[in-house]
């Protein structure tokens, strides 16, 4: 098996462990971080163990589960989206435009940001999974994208987002190009996820350089 097949398992139970909480058959990133869970087994996950590590009243994203709900948890929403890998060569600097690396400091503003353009789930402390990088107007946080979940050689572009006032600028392309870049450096294969109904990204991280690897459910859960 791929690790890609369960990458949020193999990167919350493996390189990810210290930012994650759970047991040896289900890991949930720890709370602060994005609300999503990993499965040992998504073809016969463990709810009950995750029962221990979550609050009433919390919300998780998971994937490549596609049963029923079971007994005490409730399916929000449910959708699929594409996985992709990078299979392109090392795309070409933009250095005329070079994007500011997010700290601490930005985990408030980059928090704002993903609440207003929702990206995917995010928390207050998701920037700490990786690398985020931004564009600014003075203090004012425009852009921004990052990682999240790594295991094996594999890294994952994700919170790619753009202030509605300032889309259509190419900040999304920029942020990602360096972000390629960096983790081809680091010899590492890129990939990311986008819904489904997202087209128009889609088509451009096919244009840049990335292929569908596969289709996957991806779920909104809670504790009923």
């Amino acid at each position: 098996m791929n690790l890609l097949d369960n990458i949020v398992w193999h990167a919350l139970s493996g390189p990810q462990k210290k930012f994650s909480v759970g047991t040896g058959e289900v890991c949930r990133f720890a709370p602060g971080f994005s609300p999503i869970i990993g499965f040992a087994n998504p073809q016969n996950p463990n709810f009950e163990a995750l029962i221990s590590f979550c609050q009433p009243d919390e919300h998780f994203y998971c994937g490549e589960w596609s049963g029923p709900a079971p007994d005490g948890w409730h399916i929000e929403e449910e959708s699929t989206m594409f996985r992709m890998v990078w299979e392109a060569p090392m795309p070409t600097a933009d250095y005329a435009h070079e994007p500011i690396q997010l700290g601490l400091q930005h985990a408030a503003q980059a928090l704002e940001l993903a609440t207003l353009t929702r990206p995917g789930p995010f928390g207050l402390r998701t920037i700490e999974l990786g690398d985020y990088f931004g564009f600014f107007e003075g203090e004012r946080l425009l852009a921004m994208g990052g990682e999240r979940f790594y295991a094996g050689s594999y890294r994952e572009i994700s919170g790619v987002c753009t202030h509605p006032d300032f889309q259509g600028r190419g900040f999304a392309r920029r942020l990602m190009t360096k972000l390629i870049r960096l983790q081809m450096h680091r010899t590492e294969t890129p990939f990311l996820h986008v819904m489904r109904d997202n087209t128009h990204a889609h088509d451009l991280y096919k244009r840049m350089g990335f292929r569908d690897y596969r289709e996957t459910v991806v779920r909104i859960i809670s504790r009923s």
